[in-house]
């Protein structure tokens, strides 16, 4: 069986060869089939057999929202089979890797809930063998050093239509490959001045498989290897062979790759691998008002569009975390989602209403006032505090409760009054009587004035008798206010974090422009001032609330002794959808 790993020592039961709790997706099915065609061999006193896969990042960035999709179905097609998954970087190309990318990734694994044990390797672990196996290419005359530049090489590839033209190095001695490519080894040529290059068929229809380059004379410093190479390894030659290394069973990769599958299954025939994985491709995660190409996200990045990788406008990990996304929610849209043969689209809503599904059964509520008015209750005594049990959590009884102080001077929404309001205006405005949530009913008896004639304060009643916002009498008010008290509120920084793109599709933009034009400038919108209920003075940097009538907050890392930050993770509702629908 082709998929078999010779060296595993794991064995499975007829009752393994299915995923459990999950419909099958054809990635599942492919599993689920080998396992059992394993299962029968070992039945008939076969080997053992034992589900492989891995996820191979290659540490020149931040892993984004796309990824997670593979993370989760290679390390969960693993789980699901009683098999293993791998980490691996392929660490390949030094002058776009760094030891913070491999850091970071790691962490982003770790924190969507996955771990790889003892099992993380890198392909430079393998550059020794990997060389080895170039030498036996050339003996077996089936790679050659070639010197055409890598301009020249692209001209004699041909294209789709039209065939490719042979090197005039292709024909070269296997004595003379072997010792021009240990001079390469050696550093004797200048960088870019010569290539190891497979030699297969310059008229393949795939061009792909005409005579791809294998290495590439490169000296840059390696942050594992050092200056131990100058030569390094395509990504095309270095993944097979390090899937093979490892008794990968299942490459689980993307559908840009499934050109390449020919060239993977060339080198597994023609090199003695010790196991013989085989490639299957998925269709990769796409989201609206959102780009994933690798160049642009570093670019905004570099050229300070947003904050760093983290910034939790960016669909990277890092940023989703920042921003206060739970890895359940993102686990959850990746199951919603499912595993396809055929790219298309996800609307980001979707992702958010993952998200705010699982905050609303875990988040604790909190008042939380961004743009405060002052409210003076002219009958509460001067002086007096009382403190009111409000609810931690309406969705999770367990969650209890906690005490709220409520004195004479408040703060309340500005938006949540209206000197001359429309019609359906339900909220505070001279004479009407509105609830505050868990205290009293209260009616606003006055207005006062600042220089300018904009609204600084408000005078207002309170009815002692409705003490917990239910009146003796049944008069129920139609709004429902939050508020903090003036003199125990903590003082706040929050971030209103929106879209990045204003545009579904970034990519879609008018000629001599590009991507960029596309930017949301109210991608943040930040608000100093704002008023919290004091319990939220003791939030550490990941807590998450839902800030009543507000939406759901994280407490940011930039937060310390009396400079409270909190990130906007998600609105209450999708106000971006309704903006749309009215602004069409």
């Amino acid at each position: 069986m082709t998929t078999r790993d010779p060296g595993s020592v794991d064995k499975v039961t007829a009752g393994d060869a299915k995923a459990p709790g999950r419909s099958p997706d054809f990635i599942r099915e492919i599993v689920a089939h080998d396992v059992g065609e394993a299962v029968a061999e070992a039945e008939k006193g076969g080997g053992g057999y034992a589900v492989r896969t891995r996820f191979p990042p290659e540490p020149n960035g931040y892993l984004h929202i796309g990824h997670a999709k593979s993370i989760c179905l290679n390390f969960g097609i693993a789980k699901e089979f009683g098999g293993r998954c791998n980490l691996r970087f392929d660490d390949t190309n030094p002058s776009k890797e760094e030891q913070e990318y491999v850091d970071s990734i790691m962490e982003d694994i770790r924190w969507l809930g996955w771990d790889w044990g003892e099992h993380r390797y890198f392909a430079s672990d393998y550059f020794g063998q990997l060389y080895d196996w170039a030498v036996h290419l050339i003996r077996e005359g089936k790679a050659y050093v070639c010197d055409l530049t890598s301009d020249e090489v692209r001209q004699y590839r041909g294209t789709l239509t039209e065939p490719g033209k042979a090197s005039p190095y292709r024909d070269r001695s296997v004595e003379e490959n072997l010792d021009l490519f240990a001079r390469m080894k050696g550093g004797e040529f200048p960088d870019g001045s010569r290539t190891l290059r497979a030699k297969i068929d310059m008229a393949h229809p795939n061009i792909s498989m005409r005579d791809p380059v294998l290495y590439r004379i490169l000296r840059a410093t390696h942050h594992r290897t050092g200056d131990d190479w100058c030569i390094y390894p395509m990504y095309d030659y270095a993944h097979g062979q390090s899937d093979a290394i490892e008794g990968i069973t299942h490459s689980i990769c993307t559908l840009e790759f499934e050109a390449h599958r020919p060239l993977y299954e060339w080198f597994i025939e023609n090199l003695p691998v010790p196991a013989r994985p085989r490639q299957y491709e998925f269709a990769r995660l796409n989201l609206t008002y959102t780009v994933l190409s690798k160049r642009k996200l570093l670019e905004l990045v570099s050229k300070g569009y947003v904050s760093g990788w983290d910034d939790p406008r960016m669909p990277t990990l890092a940023g989703f975390r920042r921003r206060g996304y739970t890895p359940e929610s993102i686990r959850a849209l990746c199951d919603k989602v499912g595993v396809a043969k055929t790219n298309s689209v996800v609307d980001l809503a979707l992702l958010e209403e993952c998200l705010r599904d699982d905050l609303n059964k875990r988040a604790l509520r909190r008042m939380a006032v961004l743009r405060p008015l002052k409210v003076v209750l002219e009958n509460y005594p001067e002086g007096q505090v009382e403190e009111f049990d409000l609810n931690n959590n309406p969705e999770d009884p367990s969650a209890g409760t906690r005490k709220v102080p409520f004195s004479k001077v408040l703060y309340v929404e500005r938006e949540d009054f209206m000197e001359d309001p429309p019609k359906k205006f339900f909220r505070l405005t001279p004479g009407r009587e509105v609830r505050l949530r868990g205290a009293y009913l209260v009616t606003c008896t006055g207005v006062v004035k600042d220089a300018s004639g904009e609204v600084a304060e408000l005078r207002c009643t309170v009815d002692l008798s409705t003490k917990g916002g239910t009146a003796p009498d049944g008069r129920s008010p139609k709004a429902t206010l939050h508020w903090v008290s003036a003199a125990h509120a903590v003082d706040a920084e929050l971030r209103l974090y929106d879209r990045l793109f204003r545009a579904e599709n970034p990519d879609k933009y008018p000629e001599g422009q590009d991507y960029k034009v596309n930017l949301n400038p109210e991608s943040l919108v930040t608000l100093t001032g704002c008023k919290l209920e004091p319990s939220l003075a003791g939030a550490k940097p990941g807590d998450r609330f839902q800030f009543e009538r507000q939406g759901y907050f994280c407490c940011d890392r930039d937060s310390k002794d009396g400079a409270t930050v909190f990130n906007r993770t998600v609105t209450l509702k999708d106000s971006w959808a309704r903006m749309q629908a009215r602004s069409r």
